[in-house]
């Protein structure tokens, strides 16, 4: 519990914006999968940066953990509170502060969400490519270092934050990265705390790219009999300097959960889903010219169009595929992964994955982003049953060790949090002490969101 005076200290900053009922902190305490809820002792909605640094400054005199909340999308328990303490959750921080058009960037509060974002530049002709699925906050988006779907052209959240504010772990508030398209001036702190999920300090107002709003998109979707077949599709399009917007892959088994929930009248074999972004001409070419080259390699039913509304219910349909997988066995949650290898060597690691799950007692359907070498097993579980978790643990745990030896890394976007700590030594060796020994030089008495990327006393 946290202890009386930091109570006081914290109402009195925020009034009834400290919130201590069982149902406010049982939401924060929530997992979007198998983790068992965490709630924290009470939960902080801050206004704006000053106020969360005298947040973090009671908490460090205190000895009270801190966790910072952006819409609570994560998969791997990244928010929930292990030790109790002071939930900070942003959503009263969420304003878009300034939009620079000619520079292409824009400086935000935590709490926006992409889909927010979007909405207000609709009028600049820019937009904020990351999309991961959900419609998550930017804050939530770097401390993870996020991508998702765009990524095999935008890059992730590493590539299109420039700067951010942060407070640290004992109330002070910096500034790091510039305006500038680059920099040589000192450590790259920018780089540091995006992707470090709150472990190293708050963030409290990012400065992101932006990139223009394509003149033509066109979607497209083409099935193969194998996914050796389908991945060879990919590969061969990016070395010939093809560059779609956006490549995903679903195995045989989601078509069949698509096609069931959401009619989508697939043939069930494994599909590639694609997006061309440019000029009208240029989008075209391109579809025509991945067209050509996936009938090489074998596949099937090419169809793509540019009209809007068939391209959103594609889209709409894949973003929503982890929710409809789920309530294929109803009453289930996941153990999801998000393995990445080398592009190359993606068949290989789903091919092997595939194997594992069907001589397991478990259902899990596989999607991912072969752009860019990352996919996700869903393996659905019983929550309450140990053996089936016990069982998906072992797949997942499986799948990574393959995926390290291939090259690749334990999770291509979801983060570290509490579901990947364990795997964390075997993909970094040494480098894990050291990322200790960052951890411990800004946070000494680990208050910021412990339990999660270091192991912790």
């Amino acid at each position: 519990m946290i202890e009386a005076a930091a109570t006081k200290a914290l109402r009195d900053l925020l009034g009834d914006r400290l919130a201590t009922g069982r149902s406010e902190r049982d939401l924060h305490g929530r997992s979007e999968t198998w983790h068992a809820p965490m709630p924290p002792d009470a939960v902080a909605y801050p206004k704006d940066a000053d106020e969360v640094a005298r947040i973090v400054g009671i908490c460090a005199r205190h000895g009270v953990p801190v966790i910072g909340w952006g819409t609570g999308t994560g998969l791997e328990g990244h928010a929930q509170a292990p030790r109790g303490g002071l939930t900070v959750n942003f959503r009263d921080m969420a304003a878009v502060l300034e939009v620079m058009e000619g520079d292409m960037l824009v400086r935000v509060q935590p709490g926006v969400t992409r889909e927010a974002l979007n909405a207000e530049l609709r009028a600049t002709g820019l937009m904020f490519p990351v999309d991961p699925g959900a419609n998550a906050s930017l804050g939530g988006m770097a401390s993870t270092r996020a991508s998702g779907t765009t990524a095999v052209r935008y890059g992730t959240m590493r590539d299109n934050v420039r700067g951010l504010e942060l407070v640290l772990p004992d109330g002070r508030t910096i500034r790091t990265g510039t305006r500038a398209r680059k920099s040589s001036a000192g450590y790259d702190l920018t780089a540091l705390f995006v992707g470090s999920e709150g472990t190293l300090g708050l963030i409290t107002e990012l400065t992101l790219r932006l990139h223009p709003i394509p003149e033509a998109i066109s979607a497209a979707v083409c099935g193969f009999r194998t996914t050796d077949a389908a991945i060879s599709a990919v590969t061969e399009a990016m070395q010939m300097g093809l560059a779609p917007a956006r490549i995903e892959y679903v195995d045989r088994a989601t078509v069949a959960i698509l096609n069931a929930a959401d009619a989508a009248g697939l043939p069930e074999t494994p599909h590639l889903l694609l997006e061309f972004h440019g000029s009208g001409a240029g989008v075209a070419d391109e579809a025509a010219r991945f067209g050509e080259l996936a009938a090489e390699h074998g596949g099937s039913d090419y169809r793509w169009a540019t009209r809007p509304e068939e391209r959103t219910r594609l889209w709409s349909m894949r973003h929503r595929a982890y929710h409809t997988i789920l309530a294929s066995r109803p009453g289930a949650t996941a153990i999801v992964t998000d393995v990445c290898v080398p592009v190359t060597r993606l068949g290989e690691a789903i091919g092997q994955a595939e194997a594992e799950i069907a001589a397991s007692p478990l259902a899990g359907p596989i999607l991912g982003h072969v752009g860019d070498g990352n996919y996700h097993a869903i393996l659905l579980v019983d929550r309450d049953d140990p053996a089936e978790i016990a069982c998906a643990k072992r797949l997942s745990d499986a799948m990574v060790a393959h995926a390290l030896a291939l090259g690749g890394t334990a999770t291509g976007e979801h983060g570290v949090g509490l579901g990947k700590l364990h795997l964390m030594e075997a993909e970094h060796g040494a480098a894990w002490g050291v990322m200790g020994q960052i951890k411990r030089a800004l946070d000494p008495e680990g208050i910021m969101n412990p339990g999660k990327v270091i192991r912790q006393n």
